[in-house]
């Protein structure tokens, strides 16, 4: 006696039941420990993030806008002016060379206030120096401890 079924739908069922198990094997392999859920977590974690000037919601605020006192000249060289200004990256007038500052501080302390606050257009010194969390202040505080040094 032939079967009721012809051959397609016969190899169709097989191949669907076969899916069948395999999707069911497949949920238990999901099932993942903690420590196998934070190993995956701190592999696939961001190296960094992106912060707007102003955005309190990432990275470390300033601490003018933390509520807390603002950081000296000297701790915000440290922080973000000395990569440039020890090295002389990008042209940057070294800290202490009195000759690379002179005509800058003839500029005024104003002047110098303001390519710390904005940067200055056709060199590498962007605004703020790329201290995204320092207050005006501060970068301010910063230009002049400079300015102090390099008399």
């Amino acid at each position: 006696m032939r079967a009721c079924f012809p051959k397609e739908s016969v190899m169709t069922r097989i191949v669907l039941a076969c899916l069948a198990l395999f999707a069911a094997a497949s949920v238990a392999a999901v099932e993942l420990t903690d420590t196998q859920r934070d190993a995956i977590s701190e592999r696939i974690r961001p190296v960094g993030e992106s912060c707007m000037d102003g955005d309190a919601s990432c990275g470390a605020p300033s601490a003018a806008a933390a509520g807390g006192a603002a950081r000296s000249g000297e701790d915000v060289y440290n922080a973000a002016c000395l990569a440039c200004h020890t090295t002389g990256a990008g042209g940057a007038p070294m800290l202490g060379d009195a000759a690379a500052w002179a005509d800058r501080i003839a500029k005024g302390t104003d002047a110098l206030h303001d390519s710390g606050l904005n940067g200055v257009a056709g060199t590498a010194m962007m605004a703020k120096g790329g201290c995204v969390n320092c207050s005006e202040e501060e970068i301010t505080a910063a230009v002049d401890f400079m300015i102090e040094r390099s008399q």
